[in-house]
């Protein structure tokens, strides 16, 4: 049986996922996720962890992109409900 921070590291490689997405799926924090894949995984499995630090350097590097479209959508979609309760 794998350790839980392996199972952390093998989700987030093969879906390409955020820690927020893995501790969301695995029912944990997001504390414990980010922990377990950089203090444990460390000592446990360097080959994943350094697999995983790529993939955690990509995701921080375009998280700024991320939040911009979600607000970008968030007030795209209350103007086209504001505009469809005003023609009703």
């Amino acid at each position: 049986m794998r350790k839980r921070e392996e199972q952390f590291a093998i989700f987030i490689i093969d879906n390409c996922s955020t820690i927020r997405k893995c501790a969301e799926v695995f029912g944990v924090s997001k504390s414990t996720v980010h922990n377990d894949l950089s203090k444990k995984l460390r000592t446990t499995n360097k080959f994943l962890y350094y697999q995983v630090c790529g993939l955690l350097r990509r995701n921080f590097a375009e998280k700024h992109i991320r939040g911009g479209c979600a607000t970008r959508l968030k007030y795209f979609r209350l103007r086209s409900l504001k505009q469809g309760t005003i023609q009703s």
